[in-house]
């Protein structure tokens, strides 16, 4: 096995052998942009089911909706810019691949230990709030509850991922439905009064808008957040797209046009029903609101919690997939163990999907789901700053990169989001300091086994670090 030294970056590269790329193969064609887009909102609906309207008691409704305005905004301005950048660099690393091109290997790491992050422990909470929805339909939750969701959705996706991919697509239709119901039957119910029934406290600015002042915006933030976090994973299903190029940017900005309408939807009509003061405490808050409405017991409520423990599915079920692609791509370029990329004759990274899923049920034996939201926002607003970033640097040095897709704004766009993202980014200490302390430790250890160990053993072969010796070589030819 022969290395080749990059004195600039502090990086050696294995050459492999022959066979390596042939056991790290994903199945080729198995999405089109409808089912990327349906992806896309199937990472992100079970937000829309619980755990947003915690930002209500932090920030009253004024808060959440200022911190949704805000975070709708940064999303939508970050699904602009990978849309182009997926267009451009379709690989299964995502945000890391395009960060890896913009910033070289530390840049690259740095991007896909967040996105990392944020998706294996994303899916312990929603374990959690599935075990909430069990509870309320068969009065069974705990470990039992976690540990059954996590083998038969882990073991569907080692089926493939065509396979998998229109199972989950089935699941989100019938979530979907559910958040139709629930805008249906709220909308003859919305009281503008009932938004400001919590209490103003004597925080700096607090009033009725604002009971918690101006730092319950701040607070509010992580939770808006939860209404579109990890829409940013449809990029790694890249190598999986039938045309990437043009199934990408279709994808993932129709994905992100949906899951505006439900986040605003959600926000005012729960409340705007309820009440703002019971929908900041509740577990379900859809389900409870149309109780507070219509009575216990209406076919509505039934029929929202039924089929809104799919909702958590959906989301739990592909961000499964977000995380196995994650780790497949760090893993076949060797900064992170290869064996975690191998994949079997299905096209199903075996380890990468059962490892973080070790991982995460581990994690929601806590049964702390503000606190792994925290830490999961502290990971993806991270990677949220590195891949606009990364956008932002492309377009300045590479103007003559292909880009079967160009963001509108270019650079303004995503230096928006940029910014953005760095002001959620200081909120996850705001909200829970713990929960960051706690991601900030898993990142300096992942940081720590690069620096210390796999800069020096990356695989000189896979994609991502063959654009960046395409793009070296053509530099110097220039």
């Amino acid at each position: 096995m022969t290395q080749d030294t990059k004195h600039d970056s502090g990086v050696r590269h294995d050459a492999v052998a022959d066979d390596y790329l042939q056991k790290r193969q994903l199945k080729k064609g198995a999405a089109g942009w409808i089912l990327l887009a349906t992806l896309g909102v199937s990472y992100v609906i079970s937000g829309d089911f619980a755990g947003w309207n915690l930002g209500i008691g932090v920030g009253g409704f004024g808060g959440m909706l200022i911190a949704t305005i805000l975070m709708a905004i940064m999303y939508t301005a970050m699904v602009l810019s990978l849309a182009e950048l997926s267009s451009s660099l379709p690989t299964a690393g995502g945000g890391y691949s395009f960060a890896r091109r913009a910033m070289g290997p530390w840049g690259g790491y740095i991007t896909g230990t967040a996105i990392l992050l944020e998706y294996a422990i994303a899916p312990a909470a929603i374990a959690i709030f599935i075990g909430g929805y069990v509870n309320s339909l068969i009065g069974l939750d705990g470990p039992l509850v976690y540990a059954a969701f996590y083998i038969v959705f882990v073991g569907l996706h080692l089926c493939g991922a065509g396979e998998a991919l229109r199972i989950m697509m089935g699941v989100t239709a019938l979530a979907v439905i559910a958040i139709i119901v629930f805008i249906v039957g709220m909308l003859p119910h919305f009281d503008s009064a009932r938004l400001f029934d919590i209490a103003p406290g004597d925080a700096a600015g607090a009033s009725a808008f604002l009971p918690n002042g101006y730092l319950g915006i701040w607070g509010a933030i992580p939770f808006a957040m939860w209404l579109f976090l990890a829409v940013e994973g449809v990029p790694l299903a890249a190598e999986e797209s039938r045309h990437p190029g043009r199934d990408m940017p279709r994808g993932i900005i129709a994905a992100m046009a949906v899951l505006l309408v439900f986040a605003f939807c959600m926000l005012l009509l729960a409340p705007g029903g309820a009440g703002a003061q019971a929908m900041s405490t509740s577990a379900a808050p859809l389900v409870d609101a149309l109780n507070a409405v219509y009575g216990l017991g209406n076919w509505a409520a039934s029929f929202v919690n039924l089929i809104g423990l799919f909702g958590l599915i959906a989301s739990f079920f592909s961000i499964i997939f977000g995380y196995s692609r994650q780790v497949f791509a760090l893993s076949r370029a060797g900064y992170i163990p290869r064996i975690l990329s191998i994949t079997s004759r299905r096209g199903a990274p075996i380890l990468a999907l059962i490892v973080p899923g070790v991982i995460g049920f581990l994690l929601s034996l806590t049964g702390q789901g503000d606190l792994m939201i925290t830490m999961a926002v502290f990971g993806a607003t991270i990677s949220y700053a590195m891949m606009t970033l990364s956008h932002w640097l492309l377009r300045t040095r590479e103007p003559d990169l292909e880009r079967p897709y160009r963001t509108p704004g270019g650079r303004w766009t995503s230096g928006l989001a940029l910014g953005l993202s760095i002001i959620a980014f200081i909120s996850t200490f705001v909200v829970s300091l713990q929960a960051a302390l706690w991601a900030g430790l898993f990142y300096a250890l992942m940081l720590a086994w690069f620096g210390f160990y796999s800069r020096k053993r990356l695989v000189a072969q896979a994609p991502e670090e063959e654009f960046d010796a395409i793009a070296s070589a053509e530099a110097t030819l220039k």
